[in-house]
């Protein structure tokens, strides 16, 4: 990174960070509020979310983050952002990596997920004026020079075709996998339920399916996550269990219960909302093997195993505290907007 500019970027991102990290009373106000629209956005999950985002945007990572790219001078590209809106904020790194690149986002914000993201940009504006004409909220896509979009794998076909002729990164569904040792201590069984249990398992960097050892008991593990017994009492997850749990005993499908999660043995990742699925092993290197094959379905690996997963691997508890290099579907945002 040169120096155009890049000590005042630094600057101002890190003071966005300490303003999120200790949100003021009408931010406090709008973490509060978001269950009024979305009834997922719970005030600690959104507060849960923007301070996370003040925790990634701390000085020293983001002179680290940012000293890896060339950005002698800023870009002119308009960036279409078609963003996601499963959890609060997810797509802020997308527009961080836009305006850090010096580009235009042109946002096109979930229905979901749009006043969060509009706030926290006016945030970014007092901050620094000069941020006012790098992005704009549009209702519809067009004269833009690239593409970031984020969707299904149904909705990903559509992305192709429309934005397929201009450079582009078109994210589908991904999921997050466990694997266990068997060795686990109860702390970082523990902490392997925020990978579950945070944002109520809807990112696709939740755990949404776990490896075993063959002969692998649950007791120690349901012990172990008994604390989140609380998520039960949300609603819409309630409405979930209850639904998967009445299927489950309606097919006499085998699986564990305990009463606030369902666990059910299948070869697949995606699980559905309160269900962890979960499959056998013999040996770590059979997993290593099935992970590498399917490393487009997986987002991120928590493990304390040296597995060999291409850096997908990550330790207990931290699947939703993300780095700013920690790039979705492992591609460089930052490399693929400073290239346009």
């Amino acid at each position: 990174m040169s120096n155009f500019n890049a000590i005042a970027l630094i600057d101002t991102l890190a003071a966005l960070g300490e303003r999120l990290s200790k949100p003021d009373e009408q931010l406090t106000e709008l973490i509060n509020n978001e269950l009024y629209y979305n009834a997922w956005f719970t005030p600690d999950n959104v507060a849960k979310a923007v301070t996370s985002i003040g925790a990634m945007l701390n000085k020293a990572d983001i002179t680290t983050w940012l000293s890896k790219y060339n950005l002698d001078k800023p870009g002119n590209k308009k960036v279409g952002l078609i963003l996601a809106g499963n959890i609060p904020l997810v797509g802020f790194h997308d527009v961080l990596c836009v305006l850090a690149t010096g580009n235009h986002a042109l946002i096109k914000s979930s229905s979901q997920d749009s006043r969060l993201i509009k706030y926290i940009l006016n945030l970014l504006v007092e901050l620094d004026n000069s941020f006012a004409s790098q992005f704009s909220f549009i209702e519809r896509l067009e004269n833009f020079d690239a593409v970031i979009a984020t969707g299904s794998n149904n909705t990903s076909r559509y992305f192709d075709y429309y934005f397929g002729k201009v450079p582009n990164i078109i994210r589908k569904n991904r999921n997050s996998i466990a694997v266990l040792s068997g060795n686990e201590t109860a702390e970082q069984l523990h902490e392997l339920g925020h990978d579950i249990f945070d944002y109520y398992g809807l990112g696709c960097r939740n755990v949404s399916k776990v490896f075993v050892p063959e002969g692998y008991k649950f007791d120690f593990f349901f012990e172990s996550i008994q604390s989140y017994e609380q998520i039960i009492n949300h609603h819409k997850y309630n409405n979930n269990y209850d639904y998967n749990k009445s299927i489950y005993l309606v097919n006499r499908d085998d699986h564990f219960d305990n009463g606030f999660l369902l666990l059910k043995k299948d070869d697949r990742f995606t699980s559905p909302l309160a269900v962890l699925f979960y499959d056998n092993y013999t040996d770590v290197q059979s997993v290593e093997d099935l992970i590498n094959a399917e490393s487009e379905k997986i987002q991120c690996v928590v493990s304390a195993i040296p597995l060999q997963v291409n850096d997908q691997r990550i330790g207990f508890g931290e699947s939703q505290q993300p780095k700013l290099w920690d790039y979705a579907d492992g591609i460089d945002t930052m490399n693929f907007l400073s290239n346009l």
